[in-house]
């Protein structure tokens, strides 16, 4: 059942998009060689403790970090650590604020320094994506005019949609229905309404689309090695169409 949030909830939503937003603004500031993924998950968690929020992630079905931080072939899903960010590597924040018991949840992949060709790219494309699927998110579309978006924007340019991770709707809860593939059909899935505010995420990779779960059961990679990335958006479904709730883009 998707469960659909009055004009009233959507502004509180907002209110945690806005300091999501602004926090992963901060850590894509900090991301520089030789600072580590434990570094940033601090940083993260005294900016949302400062603004009256929590970290969303910290305990959630035990994840022990207040954001997930994961380099180049990881995925998502990982733990902030011993991790030292190098020149030309890529790494993905994916950071969730909650204030007063609602939910924004929202990532960005970042580059270090110089990167290759091939990694711009990636990240370009699956940024691209991410707009593409966000603007389907409209009153009378089907879920499937979402993942459709997406996908076309992904395979058109070679890269590989990650099949087995998907986005979600969003409120009270982290994660509620309905599941949002990167993949599928226009016009299938639930008709999109007023109200539904939905977690949309392309998650790619640059090889092959198959993945596998690390040694800690938490990270997700590539399972060819090959370059990943993941941007995602909270996003309203309003009368007068999308309005992203976490704005990481503007600047």
């Amino acid at each position: 059942m998707i469960v659909k949030k009055t004009p009233e909830q959507i502004e509180r939503m907002a209110a945690s998009g806005a300091i999501q937003a602004r926090c992963l603004r901060m850590l894509r500031s900090k991301c520089h060689p030789g600072v580590t993924t434990a570094d940033l998950d601090a940083a993260a968690e005294r900016f949302i403790t400062a603004q009256g929020a929590e970290a969303s992630f910290k305990g959630y079905r035990g994840f022990p970090g207040s954001i997930c931080a994961s380099p180049n072939s990881m995925v998502v899903h990982g733990i902030p650590g011993a991790y030292e960010l190098k020149r030309g590597d890529i790494v993905s924040l994916d950071v969730g604020v909650t204030k007063d018991g609602w939910v924004a949840d929202a990532a960005i992949t970042v580059p270090v320094g110089p990167i290759t060709p091939q990694a711009r790219e990636l990240l370009d494309v699956t940024k691209e994506a991410l707009i593409a699927g966000a603007r389907e998110a409209r009153p009378h579309n089907h879920l499937g005019d979402v993942s459709a978006a997406v996908q076309r924007q992904v395979e058109s340019r070679g890269l590989s949609i990650i099949r087995s991770l998907v986005g979600h709707g969003i409120g009270r809860d982290m994660h509620e229905d309905p599941q949002i593939p990167n993949y599928g059909e226009p016009g299938r899935g639930p008709q999109l309404e007023p109200g539904m505010v939905l977690a949309i995420e392309p998650m790619v990779n640059a090889g092959g689309p198959e993945v596998r779960v690390g040694d800690d059961n938490w990270a997700v990679y590539s399972a060819d090695g090959s370059l990943a990335a993941h941007f995602e958006f909270t996003v309203a479904v309003t009368e007068d169409g999308p309005r992203v709730l976490t704005p990481w883009h503007e600047e």
